[in-house]
């Protein structure tokens, strides 16, 4: 799998997580190694920060619950917005958490 490709396919599950749920950015990257090879949360991280505007990038989160940096505000805004239950500036991931089917 090309770096296009990868990226390609971390902004199409982003796409796919539903609204009041979020992933973490090590669980976007533990999904697709077995189709990638790659299994680094910092690599999703960094497709998010280049790529993710025109996806829900606020439904991607750090593995304790954590907003995407410099965007807290807003992304904790449309979390809420959604149903996402936030304990102070993170996301209850025990309740919030999804991972896809397929």
């Amino acid at each position: 799998m090309t770096s296009d490709e990868y990226v390609e396919e971390v902004l199409s599950l982003v796409e796919r997580i539903p609204p009041g749920r979020v992933m973490s950015y090590g669980a976007i990257a533990e999904y697709l190694y077995d189709i990638s090879g790659r299994g680094s949360a910092r690599l999703v991280g960094t497709i998010m920060a280049r790529h993710g505007g025109a996806v829900p990038w606020h439904r991607v989160v750090n593995s304790a619950g954590r907003l995407p940096p410099g965007h807290e505000a807003k992304a904790a805004a449309l979390l809420r917005a959604e149903g996402v239950e936030l304990k102070g500036d993170r996301v209850k991931m025990d309740k919030a958490a999804w991972w896809p089917d397929h």
